[in-house]
């Protein structure tokens, strides 16, 4: 016998507080009436106060109550051999149902091992089915029920997720929270190395649970995979987009594959490439020809393994036409267009056709026409088209403004409403020209670049950067690029020319990524790919979108979003392979191709020895491993807690029918 929280025995020292409680009782006389004090003695009262125990039945029930209830504190156990307890015994049984197990027959074989491990387990003890993914998951509660559990079996279906075993450990430790019984843990799976956790010490089981390990596959099976795939996820000029895939072989020798692109059920492009042994290939067609709207594609190999379901990966793509773009400009800038079209051209993959006007015949454009507009150095504007453009901006609208030397010469930035505070003509100076010194590298305009290294800008206009994010500052402090959010819409300010007159920006390489991340960013498009991965979450709504519904359809055609979630989730978890079909908070109509994690096509399987150390070796010193076959026999600590407190309740009630008996009515003293 003996405590597993020992210290828990510190709490004796409350015996105490009964005895002194008894002690404590005061001695009180009950005054009486009588005719004069002059009859009595005078006499000097006694300080002395004796004292002693009353209510010993009360008293030691008081001190039962406190001893047990530190007793049950400190958790005592006893050891008792595990084959006396099998009736208390919890077996739990784990199926991994995670994507490699769809390779040939591994997930039926588990299924079948699992059923005669139930077959043979005592007619009283309990036993659950579960399955191990990318998480723990329960198909039933411990019940003793042996047509409902081999139901549960035969009802297991191969996942999408990838497998974790340590994942397996971490819930196990939180079941054993919930059960007190020992725990009898049965694994079936490949015993996949990519499973494994990071830390072996990650896989560690509490005392009371013994694994058993039943690998249903042995060896590394030799597998090809389409492992990755790289395709946009918005076409504008199908003939400009390009999808590339990378073929991998995972314990496999030298060989040609071919790979065929399928887009909406037709085979429109193959190829051929040659695998190295136990390498990969990259591969590229050089055109997505699809239709307006949305399409499902796919890359595919010709199978030649026993895991087929990762010869193919899915994307899914959307054509629509070219965006707007408003550029106004002086009559006489015939650069600054120039640069910016070439750049968009070159960077934004056709997504933005730009619209080139002279401010002059700008007056009766509507803004709302386009994804965003730019002002190219404008002196001065309309006023019903500035009026307008201004109502474009708060309702949702975006304007990248250029401040060079004519916008200087003005006080006020239109639109953005900021001061121009000061300009600054570098090429005038001894320095001749500055450059970039600090950046905000967080904001997608400057994200994708060398944050401007290099670029020389001999002027500058400084507006007043008040309530505005200021991207990036020049190395004498003034700033250079600002964003400001205005109602709904947003304000880009760059504080010199699109021209290569006022810096070599448009000469420099930095100037496409530039203009190709502002463009999405202005416009609201999103740069995202078509292809996700199995587990991962997929944006619903942000969070200031609230009650507007969104709807989500999976590859079996079913909705998975209750009316709740449908109104409030922000995001939603996609755990199968296939097309999802979303309709999101927005309004904007998705859909997504879902593909396993690769990391399962990997079927590389544990060593012996670490599958012999997880098993048996779990503590230091511990017991060898346990196999399938060859259960040992060990003591399992049994606790005691709860008839500790069976007795702490007596003892509680015993205490509260003396203490009314003794203390109910005050009695007087003779």
């Amino acid at each position: 016998m003996g405590l597993l929280s020992p210290w828990f025995l510190a709490g004796a020292v409350a015996l105490g507080l009964p005895i002194y409680l008894h002690l404590l009782r005061r001695h009180t006389s009950t005054p009486r009436p009588f005719s004069s004090l002059k009859f009595f003695e005078a006499r000097m009262q006694s300080s002395v106060k004796h004292r002693r125990l009353r209510y010993l039945l009360l008293l030691a029930l008081r001190l039962a109550l406190l001893a047990l209830l530190v007793l049950a504190f400190s958790n005592p156990f006893i050891n008792r051999p595990a084959a006396t307890v099998a009736g208390g015994k919890l077996m739990l049984l784990v199926i991994d149902d995670s994507f490699s197990m769809r390779a040939g027959s591994r997930l039926d074989d588990a299924k079948r091992e699992a059923t005669t491990i139930l077959a043979g387990r005592g007619a009283d003890q309990r036993a659950q089915i579960m399955t191990l993914g990318s998480r723990l998951q329960a198909q039933t509660q411990p019940v003793r029920d042996q047509a409902a559990l081999r139901a549960a079996i035969a009802a297991i279906k191969p996942g999408d997720s990838r497998g974790s075993f340590g994942e397996l450990a971490r819930g196990v430790r939180s079941l054993v929270t919930s059960v007190p019984t020992p725990i009898e843990l049965h694994l079936f799976s490949d015993m996949q190395k990519s499973n494994m956790p990071a830390g072996f010490a990650d896989l560690a089981l509490p005392a009371n649970v013994s694994l058993v390990l039943h690998p249903v596959a042995k060896g590394a099976a030799p597998n090809w995979a389409v492992e990755s795939i790289n395709a946009p996820g918005k076409v504008w000029d199908p003939k400009k987009a390009r999808v590339q895939a990378v073929i991998a072989g995972y314990n496999t020798p030298q060989a040609t594959r071919t790979a065929v692109l399928v887009i909406n059920g037709k085979i429109t492009a193959t190829r051929k490439i040659d695998v190295p042994a136990g390498g990969r290939a990259t591969l590229e067609f050089d055109s997505l020809n699809v239709p307006y709207g949305f399409s499902r594609c796919e890359v595919r190999i010709d199978s030649a393994d026993a895991l087929s379901a990762d010869d193919v990966a899915l994307f899914a793509v959307e054509r629509s036409d070219p965006q707007q773009v408003l550029f106004l400009h002086e009559s006489g800038d015939t650069r600054s267009p120039l640069y910016v079209s070439a750049a968009l051209a070159a960077g934004a993959e056709s997504a933005f056709r730009l619209e080139s006007v002279p401010v002059q015949q700008a007056a009766s454009l509507q803004p709302s026409r386009y994804a965003f507009i730019i002002l190219s150095d404008t002196p001065s504007l309309p006023s019903a088209f500035e009026n307008n453009l201004a109502s474009y901006v708060r309702g949702g609208g975006s304007v990248l403004i250029a401040a060079g030397t004519s916008m200087g010469r003005r006080s006020r930035v239109p639109v953005l409403g900021a001061n121009i505070l000061q300009t600054h003509f570098y090429s005038s100076g001894g320095d001749r020209f500055l450059v970039v010194g600090d950046t905000d590298p967080s904001h997608p305009s400057i994200a994708s670049t060398s944050r401007w290294s290099g670029v020389k800008f001999y002027y500058a206009a400084a507006a007043d950067d008040s309530n505005s994010r200021v991207v990036a500052r020049l190395t004498d402090g003034t700033p250079l690029l600002l964003d400001k959010k205005i109602g709904e819409g947003r304000v880009l300010l760059f504080d010199s020319g699109l021209d290569n007159l006022t810096n070599d920006f448009p000469l420099h390489p930095d100037f496409v990524p530039f203009m190709e991340e502002t463009a999405f960013y202005l416009s609201g498009t999103a740069h995202h790919s078509g292809s996700r991965t199995v587990d991962s979450f997929v944006e619903l709504r942000t969070a200031k979108e609230r009650a507007v519904g969104v709807e989500v359809i999976d590859p079996e055609g079913g909705r998975p979003l209750s009316l709740g979630d449908a109104a409030n989730a922000q995001a939603y978890q996609v755990t199968r392979a296939g097309f999802y079909q979303l309709r999101l908070a927005d309004g904007r109509q998705d859909l997504i191709g879902v593909n396993a994690d690769r990391r399962e096509s990997d079927l590389a399987a544990i060593t012996d020895e670490m599958l012999s150390l997880w098993s048996g070796d779990r503590d230091q010193g511990s017991a060898p491993a346990a196999t399938a076959g060859d259960p040992q026999e060990k003591n399992n600590p049994y606790a005691l807690w709860w008839y500790v407190m069976l007795f702490v309740l007596a003892a509680a009630v015993a205490e509260s029918w003396v203490a009314n008996r003794y203390l109910g009515i005050r009695r007087e003293d003779p």
